[in-house]
């Protein structure tokens, strides 16, 4: 098999294209640089179309892999013939392989096999030949029991039938026609269990094509299946499943056929209906899987792109009601400089102090900004923040405190961080409160370089994340997050040995290395110095160096995106641009230097250490609304999307409780996770405590 051409045909990608980035991947390549550094090679190709055309070879090679076992398996039993072999060998297809192999396949002692040591084969043979002159009765009297050597031989028969490849493939056929997936509710439950199966009622009675199924519908139908509240069938048109069997395997209307026939619709329900509704299962919940996680990395990679406040003095607060708010004092560079606990809201209801407090370290430590947690007693504490700003000048004649923006921070994931080892190293003195609150500071700072450190799963920007496939989902957001880290770039200088896992080439142990080659030496002066660090290899700095920042350096190009390789080129660049002239890039072209590149080096140049991502603005819920009873039908108010999904997106109002924009709602208008928008109030379900919005 010529993986690449299948590669090429499947994705509809030049087969050049394929075999470019296939030989990459095999020389240790990473996505990103692929898609970034070696434009010329791949023809462009995009990090979505490497990953796919990466996915696609990791089957086929697995696939190749599997055939080998096969035909080892089928050698070892005497049966396999040049023919077998060359089928198998040209198979692309791993269900096509497992039908071939089915035959041959070791499996436990069915009752075709216990036929078949009873000497029945004959029978069943001849029975198969439908020859209207057999006497089917007469002919199984010769074995002993006329009924049992019947039964005996039919088994045989549904056997051969089941095992056969055109049988399975138009069992298939009509499974993706007309199958249907139904539920029923498991009545019998009693007290909590009967209780909790109520979150799932609206799957009680599901009844619908499986191919239009939507895959959150899907996951939730098998969610409440493994939680025992359902039952689930997924079935297609029997009696058109069996009318297309019956054009394979009955050739009259014998005493023979009527044998065959009975043991054809017993190899269907006993047989090939499980065996095809486990593929089918298989595969719709492995496509809802992928969409799921689809899902899942789209929403991750927009709160990963969130736009950072920058490196600006930070006030953070973790609010809370009897525990108080944790506040902690940031310098720009993200470090602890401070951190106390005010109780500002009862019941303790020191409002007063805490005015103080707040007002005393805002000044004491130049406070350029403040980020709130959005957690229990956020709006709360954000009114007593707004309120103290408002009524307190700054010092010194300054800038009054009012014009000190206050933001909004998502908590989630936060105290997973402040729990784990990494928040453990960073502060190994602190309480996780105080971790807590220097994490929801960080976020306002550079959410990404703070993000980089939680589990993805554990910030909550998907669904159903612990029903979908594990290992693809760690696979899906562990590529996402070396994506956004190495499409935005790090500072060498200041970032964490966990920003600089994520890098191209990078990994863990050379981003200790980094990180302790920097304690050791001071900031690296330039990119040139990284192979001075232990295990900093010319390939590996060949894919970590352009993604690898140096600000205020020896080489200015050592703070842009530009690759060292390309420095030579990027300096002729450089100097046509200085002179005013006109500069038609396609005059630079060179075998080795194509205008992908070049017009890579030019954006660079026309705009240095640009950060890619969008300025923050401040946001401010309404204050007319703090709980889900302040709502009326009508109401027009500003909100932030907290989550996407495949029908629809929610949105905070400020009210503790996310109100949904039905994908309907929506109007084909995309949104961006955590982007400000308004949000019409549509109804207010009180006792499901559900809140249905559209996009204003």
């Amino acid at each position: 098999m010529n993986i690449p051409s299948v590669i090429s045909r499947r994705l509809g990608l030049g087969e050049k294209q394929v075999q470019a980035v296939v030989g990459l991947l095999h020389e240790g390549a990473t996505i990103p640089f692929i898609a970034r550094y070696r434009k010329e090679r791949t023809g462009s190709l995009d990090e979505v179309q490497i990953a796919a055309i990466e996915a696609e070879n990791t089957k086929l090679e697995e696939l190749e892999s599997r055939k080998q076992t096969v035909l080892s398996t089928i050698e070892e039993q005497g049966q396999l013939t040049d023919e077998l072999r060359a089928r198998i060998e040209a198979c692309e297809d791993g269900v096509e392989l497992e039908d071939i192999y089915l035959p041959y396949k070791p499996h436990r002692k069915t009752r075709a096999d216990k036929a078949r040591e009873q000497g029945l084969q004959p029978l069943a043979d001849l029975l198969l030949r439908q020859d209207p002159r057999t006497d089917c009765r007469r002919e199984a009297q010769k074995y002993g029991s006329t009924d049992e050597a019947l039964q005996g031989a039919r088994d045989i028969i549904a056997e051969q039938i089941s095992m056969d490849e055109r049988s399975r493939n138009a069992v298939r056929r009509e499974f993706s026609y007309t199958a249907m997936i139904r539920t029923k509710e498991i009545r019998q439950l009693t007290g909590q269990r009967a209780q909790e199966a109520q979150n799932y009622r609206e799957y009680f009675h599901v009844d619908e094509p499986l191919r239009r199924i939507s895959s959150h519908r899907l996951l939730a139908i098998r969610r409440a299946e493994a939680e025992g509240f359902i039952r689930v069938d997924i079935s297609c048109d029997q009696e058109k499943a069996l009318d297309k069997l019956a054009r394979l395997w009955l050739r009259n209307s014998s005493n023979a056929a009527y044998e065959v026939e009975q043991a054809m619709e017993d190899s269907y329900k006993r047989l090939l209906k499980p065996a095809i509704e486990t593929e089918f299962a298989a595969a719709s919940k492995e496509k809802a899987d992928a969409e799921a996680i689809r899902v899942f990395a789209a929403n991750l990679r927009q709160l990963l792109l969130e736009s950072p406040l920058g490196q600006k003095r930070v006030l953070a607060l973790d609010p809370g009601f009897r525990t108080g708010c944790k506040l902690v004092c940031l310098s720009a560079q993200g470090d602890l400089l401070y951190y106390t606990a005010i109780y500002p809201h009862p019941p303790v209801g020191r409002r007063s102090e805490a005015e103080a407090e707040l007002t005393r370290v805002i000044l004491g430590f130049t406070i350029e900004a403040i980020a709130i947690g959005n957690g229990t007693a956020s709006r709360e504490t954000e009114a007593f923040v707004r309120e103290v700003l408002k009524h307190h000048p700054m010092a010194n004649d300054q800038k009054p405190m009012a014009n000190i923006p206050v933001f909004v921070v998502s908590e989630s994931g936060a105290s997973v961080y402040s729990a784990s080892k990494i928040a453990r190293e960073e502060f190994p003195d602190e309480d996780v409160t105080v971790r807590g609150a220097v994490s929801i500071g960080r976020r306002l700072m550079d959410p990404l370089a703070e993000l980089v450190k939680i589990d993805p799963k554990s910030i909550g920007v998907g669904q159903y994340q612990h029903d979908v496939d594990q290992t693809e989902l760690k696979r899906s957001l562990d590529r996402t997050v070396e994506s956004v880290v190495n499409y935005v770039g790090v500072d060498v200088n200041t970032a964490s040995k966990h920003l600089l896992t994520y890098i191209s080439g990078v990994g863990p142990v050379l981003a200790q290395n980094i990180v302790s080659y920097r304690a050791e030496n001071g900031a690296f002066p330039d990119r040139k110095s990284l192979m001075k660090v232990p295990k900093m290899g010319a390939k590996t700095f060949e894919q970590c160096a352009g993604f690898l920042r140096i600000a205020g350096g020896t080489n200015p190009l050592d703070n842009t995106a530009v690759h060292p390789e390309s420095y030579a080129v990027a300096a002729v660049l450089q100097k046509a641009k200085a002179s005013g002239k006109d500069v038609h890039l396609e005059d630079y072209v060179t075998d080795k230097v194509g205008l992908p590149t070049l017009q890579d080096i030019w954006r660079e140049l026309e705009k240095p250490s640009r950060d890619p991502r969008q300025q923050i603005e401040e946001f401010r819920f309404s204050d007319a609304v703090h709980t889900i009873d302040d709502l009326q039908e009508g109401m027009v108010l500003p909100g932030i999307v907290t989550n996407i999904s495949n029908f629809g997106a929610f949105v905070d109002l400020g009210i503790h409780k996310d109100g949904l924009i039905h994908v309907s709602q929506l109007r084909g208008t995309s949104v961006q996770l955590h982007q400000h928008i308004q949000a019409e109030v549509l109804s207010i379900d009180h006792e499901r405590n559900r809140i249905s919005l559209k996009l204003k």
